[in-house]
């Protein structure tokens, strides 16, 4: 918990003191988060939709800045190296460590992003269609015989049963798999600085980074398919109808 407090307010230290009053000509500081702001938009852009890009953007840049400083917050100092004495157990335990390294923060962030996408599918294509693209019939009546098109009505709501349970194991998935490469990661780096100290911990100091930086990029664009399985399917029935209406 501290560490992610100590995270969450260095970002906003350092964003807030990066950008101040954002000018016409960027300071570099500015250039970077600026960098950063639209490299997000432009990747998730074409996952989630146009409709959707930039109502689900503060989210998504909040996701991937925030796991990614805390997934490498395992490689400053003092943290994971600061030990206290447990008083229920009298063994010695860590006073410091990696937030995503613990589980219930990882859990957190798969609620808050899983809520995040039940708002946004709910506003942005609406409980209807929501229903119909888990539930509803996919085939075109056009060109399937009615002898099997009204018979898939009941295969197709057996599929979105399933796919219902899908839904709910999302937030599960998200964060062990968050959880675990980071735990995995810090003993990693535990059992290597135990042999010894200063060489042989180095290449796993950049295989961290890269780890850090995958699993923050892996879990925001999880997110980003969530969202745009149902709200992109909403930009293209829009432009169907503007088609049709024109």
């Amino acid at each position: 918990m501290v560490t992610s407090w100590v995270v969450a307010l260095a970002l906003i230290i350092v964003i807030r003191f990066a950008v101040r009053r954002p000018k016409l000509i960027p300071t570099r500081a500015q250039a970077v988060v600026e960098s950063l702001v639209q490299g997000i938009l432009d990747l998730t852009t074409p996952i989630v939709g146009s409709k959707v890009a930039k109502p689900t953007f503060p989210l998504l840049v909040g996701l991937f800045t925030f796991i990614l400083i805390q997934n490498w917050s395992g490689l400053f100092p003092g943290v994971g190296t600061i030990y206290m004495v447990d008083h229920k157990t009298g063994d010695w335990m860590e006073l410091v460590r990696p937030g995503n390294a613990d589980l219930n923060a990882t859990l957190a962030l798969a609620l808050v992003a899983i809520a995040g996408w039940f708002y946004f599918i709910m506003r942005y294509a609406g409980p209807v269609f929501v229903l119909k693209d888990i539930f509803g019939n996919k085939a075109d009546k056009k060109e399937v015989p009615a002898v099997l098109y009204y018979p898939l009505f009941a295969i197709f709501f057996l599929v979105g049963i399933i796919e219902v349970i899908s839904i709910l194991f999302r937030p599960i998935s998200l964060s062990l798999r968050l959880f675990g490469n980071i735990f995995g990661g810090e003993s990693l780096m535990h059992a290597m600085s135990g042999m010894q100290k200063w060489g042989l911990p180095a290449p796993f100091y950049l295989l961290e980074l890269l780890i850090g930086f995958v699993q923050a990029f892996v879990f925001t664009l999880l997110v980003s398919v969530y969202i745009g399985l149902i709200c992109n399917h909403g930009d293209e029935h829009d432009e169907a109808h503007e088609e049709a209406a024109h």
